[in-house]
């Protein structure tokens, strides 16, 4: 009984391996604070959302349309304008700035080309968008197109778009 019992565990235990070798492993995508915080040029960005409080939100199912100012887009802004937006007494204008950057839902740059939009933004503004001669976001120009994240689409600006 004893051989029995562990020849049935022996084999269950390789059938169990083989079956494990043979299924894919299961690796997270990464979602859009990951690739912003992995990408090195959305240092203030990430600085921002953790100041907002933003972070779990954004990495939350989504699917969101996030238009990414690079830190460039953020030094452009006047002096002392970002370190006056981390500050906690500005956490509301801070958070209402970037959920001006948001938009529900997964689009992508070839859903935007040709067509000129007004869509509202997680903040409730409307943000105007013009892809008849590439990606404008307002006064923004989209520099890098459709980073799919696993829970939405970043969109590389080069501004920072300010309700």
């Amino acid at each position: 009984m004893n051989r029995r019992f562990a020849f049935k565990t022996t084999f269950a235990a390789a059938a169990f391996a083989a079956i494990a070798a043979c299924s894919p492993t299961m690796e997270k995508e990464p979602d859009i604070v990951d690739i912003a915080v992995s990408n090195g040029s959305f240092t203030t960005l990430v600085a921002a959302v953790q100041a907002a409080g933003l972070v779990e939100t954004l990495k939350g199912d989504g699917p969101f349309t996030v238009f990414a100012p690079t830190d460039e887009a953020f030094a452009a802004l006047p002096a002392g304008t970002v370190e006056s937006l981390l500050l906690p007494e500005n956490k509301d204008q801070l958070t209402a700035i970037l959920t001006y950057h948001v938009v529900p839902g997964a689009v992508t740059s070839d859903q935007l080309a040709g067509q000129r939009l007004s869509v509202a933004t997680v903040n409730g503004a409307d943000v105007h968008i013009d892809g008849r001669d590439g990606v404008k976001v307002e006064d923004s120009n989209v520099i890098t197109a459709d980073i799919i994240a696993s829970n939405g689409v970043i969109h590389v600006i080069n501004a920072v778009l300010l309700p």
